[in-house]
């Protein structure tokens, strides 16, 4: 079982939404810089962006930081990425293929974090 945050961003884009991937990482990384735990959590197509280095080159300009830029922050600040389970098979993917530090989770967990979250974000 994953814990629960404060914040909880939820993404369904990938690497076809750019702008939306980084909306979501940028306010999760505030959050974070703010001292409230947070994570993110990939969905549907987002699962894409498990995978080490899928955010390489997702830069939508200023005054925006490039996608890579941010989850490096945010990761460094304490932030959390989950991975949907359901939704990284249904898109072809393995547990083998995602970054090791992405908690793989199932809808019960993503259930638990939008009940425990004091706020949450969802990028539709």
């Amino acid at each position: 079982m994953i814990q629960t945050t404060d914040f909880v961003a939820t993404v369904f884009d990938g690497k076809s939404n750019p702008a939306k991937v980084t909306v979501t990482f940028t306010m999760a990384l505030n959050a974070a810089l703010k001292g409230y735990s947070a994570t993110v959590i990939l969905m549907v197509e987002a699962v894409e962006l498990g995978i080490p280095g899928a955010t390489q080159g997702m830069d939508v300009g200023k005054p925006f930081e490039p996608v890579q830029q941010l989850l490096a922050k945010y990761l460094e600040h304490g932030g959390c990425v989950a991975i949907c389970g359901a939704c990284m098979i249904h898109n072809g993917f393995t547990a083998e293929q995602m970054d090791s530090r992405f908690p793989i989770i199932a809808a019960p967990d993503v259930i638990d974090l939008l009940m425990g979250a004091r706020g949450s974000l969802q990028i539709t």
